[in-house]
């Protein structure tokens, strides 16, 4: 696209940017909450995500890569209270992370 950030409107599912924004950030997914368009919620609860690319693309992932986070987020909209699923994607987030470091020590 030609900008680095999209928002997700979750008012159909139920649940809040706020608790989808914590629970994302105990997988080490770390995106923000955000009103979207007629929010019923409070700026300070919110009904929306606000999702961005520049650190996936600052670590050279690709369309497979985005394509796993995508499908972790999901995974995680759809376990919100399941530590186990919470666990096992950041597991996975961690080794993909590892993969693509941000920064590499010269030495």
């Amino acid at each position: 696209t030609k900008n680095h950030m999209f928002l997700v409107d979750l008012i159909n599912k139920g649940i809040t940017g706020i608790t989808v924004e914590e629970t994302l950030g105990k997988s080490n997914i770390t995106v923000n909450k955000n009103a979207v368009p007629n929010d019923p919620q409070s700026r300070f609860i919110t009904s929306g995500l606000r999702i961005g690319t520049p650190a996936i693309t600052t670590r050279g992932f690709k369309e497979a890569e985005v394509s796993n986070v995508a499908s972790w987020i999901c995974d995680i909209l759809e376990n919100l209270e399941n530590e186990n699923e919470i666990d096992r994607i950041r597991n996975e987030v961690i080794n993909l992370c590892n993969q693509f470091p941000v920064y590499t020590p010269k030495g």
